[in-house]
């Protein structure tokens, strides 16, 4: 029951603000074409369908028959005596400092890909403005040849953030995983010291006193042990277009260079 705990906290550490993926949800498309509705599929003649033979229903295999009165097992160990320890897992979470540095290092990261992903986006849709301004002294062959770059360097640039995005993730994931394990070992220290062989979660239970209470004890054990959480340094390289828009750019690896 000691493993209990830890799978109750990644749930609610998962299922916060930390991993949020809205930044990328809010993500625009530019010059991707519509896809064209598929045509209706044609109904089969009544004819045919009236010919159709019935379906046959699959042959069931026959029942076994469960004997009322099965032959009693050899006796096993009893079980020891149930003392039950609690834990809050809420509370050790916004009391571990583990924890809160984790999700602060997050959010700030978070953030800081949510503005610099405006930013582009801003940049994209002032580019795209201002090609639209020149159709009329463009050729078309010219025209299409900027749209494609545009479209590019924008694709190039959403593949940078969704990169970002997903270390984000992974970093987080990391430290929630380092946190699950250090609790899991300190849930079984604080149960063992109590004489505690059974620990349930906090919404398991309705009512209990005090002393059975294990989460002042299970959290200033944590923050003893586990004063921080390791999270890789954030690599977040700039798109190519935004440090030097009017670079060529390199074709992508085993791409053929396109023809205008």
């Amino acid at each position: 029951m000691a493993r209990r705990a830890p799978v109750a906290l990644a749930a609610i550490l998962l299922s916060s603000t930390l991993l949020s993926g809205a930044a990328m949800a809010q993500q625009q498309e530019w010059f991707v074409p519509g896809q064209g509705q598929g045509g209706a599929q044609q109904q089969r003649p009544a004819q045919q369908q009236q010919q159709r033979p019935p379906a046959q229903r699959p042959a069931q295999a026959p029942q076994r028959a469960v004997q009322p009165n099965p032959a009693p097992l050899p006796p096993g160990e009893q079980p020891p005596a149930a003392v039950i320890g609690i834990v809050d897992v809420p509370e050790v979470q916004r009391n571990s400092t583990a924890f809160n540095q984790v999700r602060e290092e997050i959010e700030k990261r978070r953030a800081k890909l949510n503005e610099d992903l405006q930013k582009e986006q801003a940049r994209w849709r002032d580019e795209q403005q201002a090609l639209a301004a020149q159709r009329a002294t463009l050729s078309p062959e010219d025209l299409r040849a900027k749209e494609r770059d545009l479209q590019d360097r924008v694709q190039d640039a959403q593949r940078i953030f969704r990169d970002r995005s997903r270390n984000i993730e992974q970093a987080a994931q990391g430290a929630l995983m380092e946190i699950e394990q250090a609790l899991a070992v300190v849930i079984r220290q604080v149960a063992a010291s109590r004489k505690v062989n059974l620990v349930l979660p906090r919404p398991l239970v309705i009512f209990n006193e005090p002393p059975f209470d294990l989460s002042a004890e299970v959290t200033a054990q944590l923050n003893r042990v586990l004063r921080t959480a390791t999270i890789p340094a954030e690599d977040a390289p700039a798109p190519a277009a935004a440090q030097n828009p009017s670079a060529p750019r390199a074709p992508a690896q085993g791409a053929q260079p396109r023809r205008n």
